[in-house]
């Protein structure tokens, strides 16, 4: 297997140069050059011995330049921090199936892939005998979860910016609080868009990229994709048992920058029996209104209870517009310069029809959040974090054949958003030990410009002493 990027530049790379590369030097993000076909019997006994092999089953598919021995290290000291010994449980609430990914060390669904790419930068870094200055920018989850997967490694600092005061007090908690000479936090004036956009234009900047020897953990970063391919499988397996064979079933994605639904789109395509894909957004309805009219045009962010989806542009829908224009780089680099200029993109008629097989859509409001996880306690006892009850919400928008299973990917303790919970459903959710620890803990962030320039120096000056 040999990677490429999608703005057609970049091609013929070995994993671990791609997982290195992070954002492609032309810009693009890095995708395979082709996608394996599975067989569904073979990875059914993988899931049935544990997430593990399944995961390093999978993996291999995709990783060539890495035995097999090193990579089942790396899988399994990766969920080493998971407390459920599934990694990922699933429990059926009504007629909705809801998979709990939120087991890892930061309780989101983040920490699925990030503790399995910090084991790997070390991995590559200490073969190479090489350094590396990992740069991300977070709407909450990302951050503490790749801080929590590289904290105390070697060969590794990571700089990570957020949105000051749009993040929840757990998030930023779980990102400052971490004790480790190789953790930089930057609380940027600003939106989630603002922060990404500037580690964008590092990411551009060639020179500065190789001098510094940046390294990416947004769901830009192949490897993290990878790992979210995997517990589509077996989530899949865990619901439907040993009668598996020819069952369909939808799966609701909390989504902001497109990266976790993503993985479930690959998934599809490598044969996994997906019927359909329901994107659930919040009030920042971009990927909404690009499933329903093709209308893919850049507004205000709006805060809301589910802050890790108050994203505007998202930054992964680039690898799934590569195979909507037909695997052509000329015309998706035409149409990110489109985006890039006029803060829109125009689909075709053709293409939207498309967009519409692959997803179905719905967006959540604040107030229908907040009555989501209220009415969905009621109803069964379970208490839901307000970007899971997007995912609720949407499955009950869009209600299709009743024949066909429903999944829910839950993607946060609810515990990390106390303030809208509390205020569904009358109390505050059990916090887990690893969340009341934090409250006693100092925090260290650096406040900072909303300007690259300014983020630049930061890293600079950081390095140089």
């Amino acid at each position: 297997m040999k990677y490429k990027s999608t703005r057609g530049q970049v091609k013929n790379l070995h994993f671990k140069d791609a997982v290195m590369m992070g954002l492609s030097e032309d810009g693009g993000l890095i995708i395979p050059e082709n996608i394996p076909s599975v067989c569904l019997d073979e990875l059914k006994s993988c899931a049935d011995e544990s997430y593990e092999s399944l995961a390093l089953n999978i993996m291999q598919m995709f990783i060539e330049d890495i035995s097999n021995s090193d990579l089942s290290n790396l899988v399994n000291n990766s969920y080493t921090t998971f407390e459920d010994k599934d990694i990922i449980p699933v429990v059926k609430k009504g007629n909705i199936y809801i998979a709990e990914l939120f087991h890892g060390p930061t309780y989101a669904f983040k920490d699925v892939a990030l503790q399995f790419l910090g084991n790997l930068f070390e991995f590559i870094l200490k073969e190479s005998d090489e350094k590396m200055n990992i740069l991300g920018a977070t709407s909450g989850d990302t951050g503490s979860a790749a801080i929590y997967g590289v904290k105390g490694k070697e060969n590794i600092n990571i700089f990570i910016l957020h949105p000051a005061g749009k993040v929840s007090a757990v998030q930023e908690m779980q990102m400052t609080t971490v004790d480790s000479k190789n953790v930089f936090n930057l609380s940027v004036n600003g939106t989630f868009d603002d922060c990404q956009y500037i580690v964008k234009e590092l990411f551009s900047d060639l020179d500065f990229k190789a001098r510094y020897k940046l390294g990416a953990v947004n769901s830009i970063n192949w490897a993290r994709i990878l790992a979210q391919i995997v517990y589509y499988f077996y989530i899949y397996f865990k619901v439907t048992g040993d009668a598996f064979e020819g069952k369909k079933m939808r799966f609701a994605v909390p989504t902001g920058n497109f990266g976790n639904i993503l993985a479930g789109y690959y998934a599809k395509m490598m044969g996994l029996p997906i019927d359909k894909l329901i994107l659930a957004t919040n009030e920042n309805n971009i990927l909404y209104r690009l499933v329903q009219n093709g209308d893919y045009s850049i507004e205000n962010v709006v805060e809301t209870y589910s802050p890790s989806m108050d994203i505007q542009l998202s930054s992964n829908l680039e690898r799934y517009l590569y195979y909507l224009f037909e695997e052509n780089p000329d015309i998706l680099n035409k149409k990110m310069d489109e985006l890039k200029r006029e803060k829109r993109i125009i689909f075709s008629e053709n293409q939207i029809k498309q967009v519409q097989k692959d997803f179905i859509s719905a967006y959540t409001t604040n107030n229908e959040t907040l009555t989501t996880i209220r009415d969905f306690y009621k109803e069964t006892g379970y208490i839901l974090d307000p970007h899971t009850a997007c995912g609720i919400n949407a499955i009950k928008v869009c209600s299709g054949d009743k024949y066909v299973t429903d999944i829910c990917l839950a993607t946060a303790h609810p515990a990390k958003f106390p303030e809208a919970v509390s205020k569904a459903i009358g109390f505050m959710p059990e916090e887990p030990a690893g969340i009341k620890q934090l409250k006693h803990l100092k925090k260290n962030s650096i406040e900072i410009q909303n300007d690259t320039t300014k983020v630049k120096e930061f890293i600079e000056n950081t390095l140089r002493d």
